[in-house]
C-alpha cells in the first residue's frame, strides 16, 4: 500500500479513551487525552511475562526513540495476566531490565483495558494529534504498517523505517518450526495434562510421567499442588515434563517469597542442553529461580523435531504458571 493510500484509509475509530483508571504511573506523571492533544499517541497494552509482547518490544522501543522529537508519545499500559504482575516492584524491575523508558500506566484493576474494550496482549492503538484513534493492531507482526501510520500522522513519511536487531526474548519466533502452543499449568486454563490418574486440584498429590508422552502433553513428577493458576512443588523435589516441537522453550515461574531462591536442572531428551541452553540456564542445564517472571529454558541451534523437556526443582515452593514457545 502506498503511503498516500494508507492515510486515506485511516478512518476514525473513536476518541482516545481516558487513562483515569490507572492505579499508578512509571516514567511519567499521569497523562490524559486532553493533555496529549497535538501529539501522535501509540498506546501499547502489555504484561511483562508475555512472550508475544516481548517480541514486539524492539520495534516499540525504537519508535519511541526515533519519533519522539517529531511528536510521538508512546504509552505502555501494563495490564497484569498473573497475580504477581500486580506487584508494582515486579513491574518496576521489569521496566528497568527491559529498557522500557517511555511512560507506563499501571492497569492493575483493568480499568484502562475496559475503557479501550481491549482483549489482547499485545495490542497497539495509534491516535492522531486530535485525539482520534486511527489504527490498531492486535498481536505480533504488522510492524511496517504500524510505523507507516505513525509517519503519516506525523507528516514524516519520507523517513526510512527503523532497523532493529532483537536479542534474547525479543528475537522473533521461528514460525516455520513452531508447533507447540502456549500451555497454562493451573486447572482453570490447563490442557494436555498427561500424568496417569489425572489431576488432583488444590491439595498435595504425588504424580508420575507417562512412558511415552504425546506431542504437547505435559506431566508432573513428584509431590505437587495444582492450583487454579499455577502448579507448586510440595515436596523436597519435583519435575515437569513437556513433549515439545519448537526452537525456544519459556516458562513463567517464580518463588512465592521474594527472598527465596530455588535451584533447578533442565534436560532435553534426558541430557543437558549444552549449546541449546536458554538465557536462564547454563550448558549443564543448571539454573536458579529467584524472581517471578518469564524464563528462557531452551533455544535450539539445529534442526527442530519433537523433543522431551524436563525441569527438576531442588526444593519446595516454586510456582510454575505457563509454558510458551518460539
Amino acid at each position: 500500500m502506498k503511503p498516500s493510500e494508507l492515510l486515506a484509509g485511516l478512518r476514525s475509530e473513536g476518541a482516545l479513551p481516558s487513562f483515569e483508571g490507572a492505579t499508578g504511573w512509571l516514567n511519567s506523571e499521569p497523562l490524559s487525552p486532553e493533555g496529549l492533544r497535538g501529539k501522535v499517541v501509540l498506546v501499547d497494552f502489555w504484561t511483562y511475562t508475555c512472550i508475544n509482547w516481548l517480541r514486539t518490544l524492539a520495534y516499540v522501543r525504537a519508535w519511541a526513540e526515533c519519533y519522539a522529537d517529531q511528536g510521538l508519545v508512546v504509552i505502555g499500559v501494563h495490564t497484569p495476566e498473573f497475580p504477581f504482575e500486580r506487584d508494582v516492584d515486579n513491574v518496576r524491575r521489569a521496566v528497568e531490565a527491559m529498557r522500557v523508558e517511555y511512560p507506563v500506566a499501571l492497569d492493575s484493576d483493568y480499568e484502562v483495558w475496559r475503557a479501550f474494550d481491549n482483549n489482547y496482549w499485545p495490542a497497539a492503538y495509534i491516535a492522531d494529534a486530535e485525539g482520534r484513534i486511527r489504527h490498531h493492531h492486535f498481536g505480533e507482526g504488522g510492524y511496517d504498517q504500524q510505523e507507516r501510520v505513525i509517519q503519516k500522522l506525523l507528516d514524516d513519511d519520507r523517513r526510512e523505517l527503523v532497523s532493529v536487531s532483537p536479542e534474547g526474548f525479543e528475537v522473533q519466533a521461528d514460525w516455520s518450526s513452531l508447533d507447540s502452543p502456549e500451555t497454562y499449568l493451573g486447572y482453570l486454563q490447563g490442557r494436555n495434562f498427561s500424568s496417569p490418574g489425572g489431576a488432583v486440584v488444590d491439595e498435595p498429590h504425588t504424580y508420575a510421567a507417562p512412558d511415552r508422552p504425546a506431542r504437547n502433553a505435559w506431566a508432573l513428577v513428584g509431590d505437587w499442588t495444582i492450583g487454579s493458576r499455577a502448579c507448586a512443588v510440595s515436596g523436597a523435589e519435583g519435575s515437569i515434563v513437556f513433549r515439545f516441537h519448537a526452537r525456544d522453550v519459556h516458562l513463567v515461574m517464580g518463588p512465592p517469597d521474594r527472598e527465596a531462591s530455588v535451584p533447578f536442572r533442565v534436560t532435553v531428551d534426558g541430557a543437558p542442553p549444552e549449546d541449546a541452553h536458554g538465557l536462564d540456564v547454563d550448558e549443564r542445564g543448571e539454573g536458579i529461580v529467584t524472581q517471578q517472571r518469564l524464563h528462557q529454558m531452551i533455544r535450539q541451534q539445529g534442526p527442530i523435531g519433537d523433543r522431551t523437556f524436563e525441569i527438576t526443582f531442588g526444593a519446595a515452593g516454586v510456582e510454575a504458571y505457563a509454558f510458551t514457545f518460539g
